[in-house]
Formats: C-alpha cells, structure tokens, sequence
C-alpha cells in the first residue's frame, strides 16, 4: 500500500506544480487522507489532459463502467478535473498547488492542515527554482500613476472587466489558519476564480457567483487591509487571490528568503521622494515583504529593492504623496505567458519535465 502512494507521489512530481519527496513522508500521509486506495491507482493512468473514461480505461486495465463512477467521485472531491462539456464527460490529472490543495477548502480536517504546513515550505522551495511562478503581483489600483509602463493585464480593474463569469470562494490558506487558532482576522471570502474555473467551484458547491462591481469592491476591501493581488501568472488570468503575508502559503514562504524580489514576477518597485517623506512608517508598516524601513537618521523611509515586490499597498497608506511605484530597472520586463496551459508548459521546461 505504502509503495503505492509513492508512485502516486512521483507522478504528481512531473507536474508543473511538483511535488517533492521528502525524509519525513509527510507527502504520504497528506495523499493518505485525500485518495482512498482505489482513487491512488486509478490517478496512476490520468495525465495533465483531458481524456474520456473510455480512454483511461484503456490505460488502466479496468473496465468503463466500473471507474468512471470513481473518476466523477474523484472530480467532486477535487482531486482531478472533471470536465463536463454537453453531453461528453473528460477527467484530467490535478497538480497539488496550485490544483488538488484549493479544492480541499470545504474538506479541511486539522490533521490535514497540520501535515499541509509541515510539508508546503518543501514543495514551495521546489517551486521557487523556476523563473515562471504560478502566481505573478500586479499593482494595486491606487499605487498606478502615469510614469508606469503599464500594460492592459496588469491593471486589476481590466482583469475584472474581461471576465463574464465570476465567483468568489474562500481563502483556504485564511480558512485554514483560522481552524487552527492562528487567523489573522482579514477577508475570507477573498479568492476570485473566474470562466470554466468558475463554473467548476460552483457544481462543486464552493463559493458563490457574483457581478463585476461585486469583484471590485472585494478587491477594494481586500486592498484596505493590506492583502496582496496575486492573479495567475497568464495574460488571460483564471483567477485572483488577494493574498495576507501571514497566512498565504505563497507569500509567508517567499517573505522568508533574503530578495523576494527575485522570486516574485513583477514589473515594478516602490520609489521614495526624500523632500515629502515625514518619517511617519505608514508604509513601513503595511508592506508585506518587509521591504521599508526608515533611514539612519530616522527621518526618511528607504525601500529594500531586493525586497519589494511591486504590489503598491504602501502608496495607499501614504498621505504626503512621498512615495510611489516605479518600473524595475536595469531588468527585461516580465511577460506572461497568454493562457494557463502555456505557463504550465513553460514551468515544465523550466524544470526539465521535456
């Protein structure tokens, strides 16, 4: 049994997301508590595609009608993608993270979450060795001026309005901690998924469908308490995740290492004016990355480049117009791939999985 849950391990390895070995098996006993030994094997046979139950039957020895109802049990557990287009049925393997994991948001056990925080700081280790992040930072409204060389998929309200179908859904990583005794008190309802990922969460019962304005004023509420905008690094985003630095597995992790700034896909940085700054730490207070402090003499702020991550949330915060963003220099301008399957193939490459 043990070694089966080792194969399952290892081809959930080759995905883009990866997922890493490690001396403890924490890995292990996570896939313990999410598949039962019948879904283990049956994963085995699904690749990173949609293909019909037909197909996987083929690839599994196991006659149609006895897996396909396992496969749309599967799907209904967020453990693969079930895909329902008309009257033709197609299942996909899930990678954990960004994938399997935030379906778990309505099946959460402490256990799990305790095995999860154990075994995350290893897989986002592993994920920060490719250049292309699932997730990329854009600013926030309020931060964005007319020096910036901005393009269309880096303005949060343009990401919004391209979209027809939106739902917000909980932030398990809020949900989670908050289980825990350790929430911060931020927004839950926080994570924005939109098109077919949408309509995905909404037969799953996660979430709940809402208008454009609902979107923007989630984000503006989300902004006023210091969450970080974090869409799916594609021109064409799936979805938006206003992200804490204390809860957000992503963002805890990479405020850890020594330049975020480097791990981070961002085309911008906070800049300073020395004559309007007052010393008054409002920004130093509210960056998440740690990234602003006050000069020697203690009158003046100074931003860390090696820190900053471009998400403007100190330029809300400032009322003396003393600081503001500016395009990263001296660095070739971060570009998205268009859609989520051309970053899943880039980060694959990245990582010599072809």
């Amino acid at each position: 049994m043990e070694n089966l849950y080792k194969k399952l391990a290892a081809h959930l390895d080759k995905t883009p997301g990866g997922f890493p070995a490690t001396e403890s098996g924490v890995e292990l006993r996570i896939l313990k508590q999410l598949f039962t030994p019948q879904e283990a094997q049956l994963a085995l046979s699904l690749a990173m595609m949609p293909e019909t139950a037909d197909i996987i039957a083929q690839k599994s020895g196991k006659p149609k009608q006895e897996i396909e109802p396992v496969l749309k049990k599967m799907g209904e557990k967020g453990l693969i993608l079930h895909i329902r287009k008309k009257q033709k049925n197609t299942f996909m393997l899930l990678q954990f993270v960004v994938g399997i994991w935030e379906y778990q948001v309505n099946r959460l056990t402490k256990q799990l979450i305790a095995d999860f925080n154990e075994y995350v700081p290893h897989l986002i280790k592993d994920q920060q060795k490719s250049q292309t992040q699932q997730l990329r930072v854009v600013p926030v409204e309020k931060s964005i001026n007319t020096r910036l060389h901005i393009m269309d998929h880096e303005r949060l309200e343009n990401l919004v309005k391209e979209q027809s179908k939106i739902l917000v859904a909980p932030c398990i990583c809020r949900r989670e901690h908050a289980m825990m005794d350790k929430g911060c008190g931020k927004m839950e309802e926080a994570c924005l998924v939109f098109g077919g990922g949408a309509y995905i969460y909404e037969s799953r019962g996660i979430g709940r469908t809402i208008t454009q304005d609902e979107a923007m004023d989630i984000i503006h509420k989300g902004v006023a308490q210091g969450l970080v905008p974090q869409p799916s690094n594609t021109v064409k985003p799936v979805n938006i995740c206003l992200c804490c630095d204390c809860c957000c597995q992503i963002l805890s992790n990479i405020k850890k290492s020594a330049a975020p700034a480097r791990i981070v896909n961002s085309n911008f940085q906070a800049c300073v004016s020395d004559d309007n700054c007052t010393g008054c730490l409002a920004c130093e207070k509210i960056c998440p990355m740690d990234a602003i402090e006050m000069n020697d003499s203690g009158i003046t702020a100074v931003v860390n480049l090696e820190r900053c991550i471009g998400c403007g949330l100190c330029v809300t915060v400032c009322e003396f117009d003393a600081i503001s963003l500016c395009d990263k220099k001296d660095v070739e301008r971060w570009e998205p791939p268009r859609t989520l399957v051309d970053t899943y193939m880039r980060i694959a490459k990245e990582k010599g999985l072809f």
